[in-house]
């Protein structure tokens, strides 16, 4: 199966919601899956969730994708924006460069 990478451009947690969801989907079909977080959509990393009723909120849900093998890349320069260190968040430091060359044959998808 190919693999999938999206790239969150902006600090939506609605929207962060279905790319974790959609991420652990993939996962669970078995292609690679990476999630990459653009600058301002770095700080989804800690901002509070309110999950609707009856569903995970978004620390559970990244705990799924961890456990599902989905890979979270923080843009490094969003982390020093925001004052957060890869290591603490326990994401993988990256830039687009980086991400684009890695491709391969990957799916992206941008939201």
């Amino acid at each position: 199966m190919r693999g999938l990478t999206i790239i969150v451009t902006g600090p939506d947690p609605d929207r962060y919601r279905a790319v974790l969801t959609m991420a652990c989907a993939a996962a669970a079909l078995g292609g690679r899956t990476r999630v990459y977080l653009h600058e301002a959509a770095v700080t989804l990393l800690t901002a509070p969730d309110l999950a609707p009723e009856g569903l995970p909120d978004l620390p559970a849900l990244r705990a799924i994708a961890d456990d599902s093998g989905v890979a979270l890349i923080a843009c490094q320069t969003g982390l020093a924006l925001a004052g957060l260190s890869a290591d603490m968040q326990r994401v993988a430091a990256g830039g687009l460069i980086d991400l684009l060359a890695t491709l391969e044959d990957d799916r992206l998808v941008t939201l």
